[in-house]
């Protein structure tokens, strides 16, 4: 994945645990601590609710993703303990999850706000086929963008800093 110097890429399981990400995935995720799951980070960590500038869209999407989880996994205690621990720990998480909302992670565009000032990143998923449950996300700035340079700016910031670990390959 690292291949992909100028855009971002991760790969997720259903229960949006993040498995393994490029640098540049890295540096974008950095306010997190950890940037393990995508909904743990939304609505746990105190850096969810600045990351991305539409908040409530962003939190909205990830719990109908989750939910898509859930049920595609009825018997897996993963995503049942994760809505758990979330509904315990998060009015919003728990007001949200009560709408039943479904839907899969596709593409969508996202203004964030990382360390170089706002950026506005599209992203499309894609579904790893060896992998079944697992997906590709990749994140881009339009070309020649204010969001391009700045997404450039970060990746250079970060690259002097030591990279995580490989995260654990046994989450499917």
């Amino acid at each position: 994945m690292d291949g992909y110097p100028h855009t971002s890429a991760l790969v997720l399981n259903r229960t949006l645990d993040i498995l393994a990400t490029n640098a540049l995935a890295d540096a974008l995720y950095s306010p997190f601590h950890p940037a393990d799951n995508l909904a743990r980070m939304t609505f746990a960590d105190p850096a969810g609710r600045t990351f991305c500038q539409d908040w409530d869209r962003a939190a909205q999407a990830t719990v109908a993703n989750l939910r898509q989880a859930a049920g595609c996994q009825r018997d897996d205690p993963r995503p049942h303990g994760l809505v758990d621990t979330l509904t315990e720990n998060s009015a919003d998480f728990a007001r949200l999850w009560g709408s039943h909302t479904v839907r899969g992670k596709t593409q969508e565009a996202k203004r964030l706000h990382p360390d170089v000032g706002p950026l506005t990143l599209s992203y499309q998923a894609f579904d790893v086929r060896e992998a079944p449950g697992r997906q590709l996300v990749i994140c881009h700035a339009e070309p020649a963008s204010s969001s391009a340079e700045a997404l450039h700016l970060l990746g250079s910031i970060h690259a002097t800093r030591t990279r995580p670990s490989p995260r654990g390959a046994d989450r499917t």
